[in-house]
């Protein structure tokens, strides 16, 4: 075809993705892995559609992008995408709904296993010469603990059936949830954070960051929390006040913190939270198992061929308005 659709791909996409896009003769695809600004600025202004990672599409990615129609997420995520320029500039933004929940929260419940049995420091004291712990297990049971979920979307609702499953109580915080749904899925519905905070034995972070989520656990929240609890965070990096969480760390308030996400990533130097014995990290990729991976790219490519073609699925559109335009 002497004319095809240009995608722009700003990372190598698994093969359960790329299929879709090759056995298309009228797509064109470039590759770039984590492009600078300035280059991937340059490469969007021949292209249809571009699949982001981490790539922030604001105004001046837009304005370097005459043709651009899609812009699709590897993930649910889009706070790295100007919304709203991109519905004024008739920009679909898609995600790939359905793809990670599944992978995430299973990443969410590993994370307080591992806080709660302090595995990373158990494994780090065998490998060093070591045997049994010279200050004990200082290890805890989750069965009959409280755990509250913070956001029950696909994600933290899979966490709290998880939660439910390993005989604890779970409570959780939405409020776009009406108490009586929630109280109908079998969970107790958390009205207020400080005061559900302070009945937590274990804190699992699922919202999405907005204004008033940004720094929603900071030092008052941790001042509320109840003593000896674990926080885990798989959500955004900003959800927690790092400062403050360091602050109930050396305090002592805390068994433990487990995280997916941070406030900056990847950190620039050595991090703070780094040294704390009683924090377990990964670098964002709770939903990177292989086939996390390959249901997030069969959807993120099937997103930009659906949008090229006219059609795409409003289930996947963060913008949905825009179908409604024609």
């Amino acid at each position: 075809m002497s004319n095809p659709f240009k995608v722009l791909l700003c990372r190598k996409l698994h093969p359960a993705g790329m299929a879709l896009l090759d056995a298309r003769p009228d797509v064109s695809c470039t590759i770039m892995h984590d492009p600078p600004v300035a280059e991937f600025h340059a490469a969007l202004a021949q292209a249809d559609a571009t699949l982001c990672w981490l790539e922030r599409v604001d105004q001046a990615a837009l304005d370097a992008a005459p043709k651009l129609r899609c812009v699709s997420r590897y993930g649910v995520g889009f706070d790295t995408v100007d919304v709203a320029a991109c519905t004024a500039r008739d920009v679909a933004v898609m995600v790939a709904n359905g793809s990670n929940d599944l992978s995430v929260a299973e990443h969410a419940l590993m994370l307080m296993l591992a806080v709660a049995r302090r595995a990373a420091q158990h494994d780090r004291h065998i490998k060093s010469g070591g045997w049994w712990p010279p200050a004990g297990p200082e290890m805890v049971d989750l069965a009959g603990k409280s755990l509250l979920v913070v956001g029950y979307g696909r994600i933290g609702a899979r966490v709290a059936r998880y939660g439910q499953a390993l005989g604890m109580k779970v409570s959780v915080l939405d409020p776009f949830w009406r108490p009586s749904r929630l109280a109908a899925e079998g969970v107790t519905p958390a009205r207020d954070l400080h005061a559900a905070l302070a009945e937590a034995d274990v804190v699992s972070l699922h919202c999405p960051l907005r204004p008033d989520t940004k720094h929603l656990m900071n030092a008052a929240a941790f001042a509320a929390l109840k003593p000896g609890a674990i926080v885990v965070n798989t959500a955004r990096g900003p959800v927690v006040d790092e400062v403050a969480l360091l602050a109930a760390l050396n305090a002592g308030r805390l068994h433990g913190f487990g995280a997916d996400v941070l406030e900056v990533e990847p950190p620039a130097g050595p991090h703070p939270l780094f040294a704390h014995p009683n924090v377990l990290l990964s670098p964002h990729n709770a939903a990177s198992t292989e086939e996390g991976l390959a249901r997030m790219a069969r959807i993120a490519a099937q997103n930009i061929l659906d949008c090229l073609d006219g059609r795409p699925d409003t289930a996947m559109m963060v913008n949905p308005e825009l179908a409604a335009r024609g």
